[in-house]
């Protein structure tokens, strides 16, 4: 298999954000609410923009303060909750210098999108970024990996997924790409272990060695 074109999940994929995203929702629900979600409860509202999670805690008229004040709060705590996993710059220069495509496929929102590639210097990495607000329908819908493949005019058989949810292996396996899915931090591991996925990774440096011999 030689690839031309590797799309990559953020979340728990590239960088360890899962924290900032969970501290970052409950700031919004401690202050609209006076309570606080489990990190389960905050999870199983994942898959639509943080738009279509916060109007559930705050309502429609609210909604614009609030993702405001999300918004605020996400970029100021990402120093101190968010990481870029260890290797991944390596990789993606790597796969750059390859000159291979390298897209982003994420349920984020396009705001947080931009914020974390700004802050770990991720943006010249990616020559095309769909996130949860340029499709109708989100993960686990292949609308995204479709909108990718006809961008560059790809095939599916040279194109690889990279995600570590079960949205990600179900998105791949509707739009007929491979998918690897990668282990190192994800939070429904037990539950992706179970699919048919066409790879598993448990580390980075793995990842990046089997890589290698597919990008030649």
């Amino acid at each position: 298999m030689s690839l031309q074109c590797i799309i990559f999940d953020m979340d728990g994929t590239l960088t360890r954000t899962n924290q900032l995203i969970f501290d970052s929702f409950n700031y919004i629900v401690k202050k609209y609410t006076g309570k606080l979600m489990e990190n389960h409860e905050i999870a199983a509202l994942f898959g639509p923009p943080e738009e279509g999670a916060i109007v559930k805690i705050v309502g429609e008229e609210k909604l614009d303060q609030a993702m405001k004040e999300y918004l605020t709060f996400y970029r100021k705590n990402h120093g101190r909750l968010a990481q870029l996993y260890p290797g991944i710059m390596e990789l993606l220069k790597d796969i750059k210098r390859r000159n291979k495509h390298l897209a982003l496929f994420t349920g984020k929102g396009t705001h947080t999108t931009k914020i974390t590639l700004e802050e770990f210097g991720l943006l010249p990495f990616f020559d095309y970024v769909v996130t949860g607000n340029d499709v109708v329908l989100h993960k686990p819908s292949a609308e995204g990996i479709r909108k990718i493949l006809d961008h560059f005019a790809v095939k599916p058989e040279k194109v690889l997924m990279v995600g570590d949810s079960v949205a990600d292996v179900k998105a791949s396996h509707e739009a007929g790409v491979k998918i690897a899915a990668v282990l190192w931090d994800s939070y429904g591991k037990e539950r992706v272990l179970r699919m048919n996925t066409d790879y598993i990774f448990h580390d980075v440096k793995e990842f990046h060695s089997w890589l290698k011999n597919r990008l030649d």
